[in-house]
């Protein structure tokens, strides 16, 4: 019963986030989708000057990297306050002590031996060891498919980090695991859940870096996929009465902001980012728009 639940769950989330990335926004049709794109945006920057200066102050590598740091540094705020939000209410909101506790209580009370033996083998996919061998496998197979020097760090980064980061947390805030489970009192602290958080941000990495050059369908499938199996690793904790389920979606959240921060740090440089961009800024040069409007 209980794998059936989280089967149900991550699939259905998974689902939802492949179909809304497959049609919003809805690709570009034609035989040159970035092409078309850039020609719809070259069109707006004519009748707005201020957008093609804003384009050209974006594509010029120091802005562009004070920029990506810029939006780290929100992320990284805002992943902190969901995190620290997460902690305040789990010592002060009886109402999610309660749900906390009524979801693991259920979780035991509808496990059998094969659903343990199943949950077990999907929370081994968040695992340290599974993840870092699968980082092995995605990085030789991404290098040699499309090589770039930065992929490897890219994911090494998002790994290492979350690691060490869930782990400092842990240790800081220390909280008890539930006792549904009696292994879950020889791992340590509870909050966040470090297979959530390693699993929510090294699959979306992962999928980032495998939807390089890919379809728009490809990339969509790619996210669900990663979303998934997040969510599946995140209930098999809660389900197993090794963590609260505040403690995996903290943990979740967490990772999702860590690999967000990362791919912005990242992602230029093993990413072609804003490509129709800058074909439209390409267009308007050769056609004398310059930025205060004025076609020569």
């Amino acid at each position: 019963m209980t794998f059936l639940v989280l089967i149900v769950i991550s699939l259905v989330v998974g689902a939802a986030v492949a179909y809304a990335g497959s049609h919003y926004p809805t690709p570009v049709v034609g035989p040159n989708p970035a092409e078309g794109a850039a020609e719809h945006i070259e069109a707006e920057m004519e009748r707005h000057p201020w957008l093609l200066r804003l384009v050209r102050s974006r594509l010029d590598p120091t802005t562009a990297t004070g920029l990506a740091l810029t939006l780290a540094l929100g992320l990284a705020i805002l992943g902190g306050l969901l995190v620290g939000a997460v902690a305040y209410l789990v010592r002060s909101s009886e109402t999610l002590v309660d749900a906390d506790n009524s979801v693991g209580r259920w979780g035991v009370d509808h496990a059998s031996a094969w659903s343990t033996d199943a949950l077990q083998l999907v929370t081994e996919v968040g695992g340290a060891s599974f993840v870092i061998g699968a980082l092995v496998l995605v990085a030789a197979f991404e290098y040699r498919r499309v090589p770039n020097k930065w992929m490897p760090v890219f994911l090494v980064t998002v790994v290492a980090g979350e690691i060490v980061l869930v782990n400092t947390i842990k240790a800081l805030l220390d909280r008890v695991r539930p006792e549904f489970n009696e292994i879950a009192a020889t791992l340590g602290p509870s909050f966040p859940s470090g297979h959530s958080g390693l699993a929510a941000a090294f699959y979306a990495a992962a999928a980032l870096v495998l939807a390089r050059q890919r379809s728009h369908e490809t990339r969509a499938r790619l996210a669900g996929a990663a979303v998934a199996i997040a969510v599946a690793v995140a209930c098999s904790r809660v389900l197993l009465g090794v963590h609260w389920m505040s403690d995996v979606i903290a943990g979740v959240a967490f990772g999702w902001a860590w690999f967000g921060i990362c791919a912005i740090a990242f992602g230029g440089r093993f990413l072609i980012l804003g490509a129709p961009v800058e074909q439209a800024a390409e267009i308007a040069d050769e056609r004398g728009v310059d930025p205060q409007g004025q076609t020569s």
